[in-house]
């Protein structure tokens, strides 16, 4: 079996920043083992998996470890794989996923994805995941992830996780957001995974369904831009709409190729 595969780096507008995503277009899905093993051969935080069915798109996202519920990231770049490589004939892509309904509008340059609102509660943080960091959060909240609120944009920067502390938890498919008021956007946020082979996500689209209903009502509006503080970094523009976000960025295509699988 020959599969086309692509490499793109999402919520930027240049190669080598942003979070890089594969993309692999499918015409059936073959066990879920084989997208597990293609996913860690891979080598990125996630690889998407996309079935085009005409009215929908039928899209799946997988880490080196798990298949995930959203990943905000690999579907900016699916949506970019299918409108400059693919030729997709709309300017808005209906996906269907184990999240639901998910809307993507291509204006421009910039893709601009319809996700469900996650606005995160107070919580108790876990002592594991204390242990783990060098700078303790003013507040904690938790939704699908923990939402560790800091004072200043510097301690976002600063911040250091150990890896072998925070791996003694599971908190699939969650994980941690640190997140404060940015000095020259509105917010900014760092995101960290536990038990994977990626501690640090670079840029997390998914994130942002918990930080825009949570910055929304902090800050008093409704659309706001954020950076994300990872050594790759990235950019992104979120509005609130209730029960739902918009979740907007860029990407760039790194490369392409192809998969043969025996």
């Amino acid at each position: 079996m020959k599969l086309k595969l692509f490499q793109i780096d999402a919520f930027t507008d240049k190669i080598f920043s942003g979070n890089p995503a594969c993309v692999v277009p499918m015409k059936s899905w073959p066990p879920d083992e084989v997208l597990l093993n293609i996913a860690k051969e891979n080598a990125v935080a996630e690889t998407a998996f996309f079935i085009d069915n005409g009215d929908s798109v039928h899209l799946r996202w997988f880490t080196p470890e798990i298949e995930m519920d959203l990943c905000g990231h690999a579907t900016l770049a699916t949506a970019h794989c299918l409108h400059t490589i693919l030729n997709y004939p709309k300017n808005q892509i209906v996906f269907s996923s184990r999240s639901g309904e998910l809307k993507v509008r291509i204006e421009d340059d910039w893709y601009h994805m319809d996700f469900p609102s996650r606005k995160p509660q107070p919580a108790q943080l876990p002592e594991i995941v204390s242990q783990s960091l060098n700078i303790q959060p003013n507040e904690v909240f938790k939704s699908r992830d923990y939402v560790l609120v800091y004072e200043h944009e510097k301690e976002i920067a600063n911040i250091k996780v150990d890896q072998q502390i925070l791996d003694q938890i599971n908190l699939d498919p969650g994980g941690v957001i640190v997140t404060a008021k940015g000095t020259d956007c509105d917010f900014v946020s760092r995101y960290f995974t536990a038990q994977s082979s990626i501690l640090e996500d670079p840029v997390t689209g998914s994130a942002h369904c918990s930080l825009t209903p949570f910055w929304s009502e902090r800050l008093g509006k409704t659309t706001m831009n954020a950076k994300q503080l990872s050594e790759r970094s990235g950019y992104i523009k979120c509005e609130d709409q209730g029960k739902r976000v918009i979740i907007s960025g860029k990407a760039k295509t790194y490369s392409s190729g192809y998969i043969w699988l025996d």
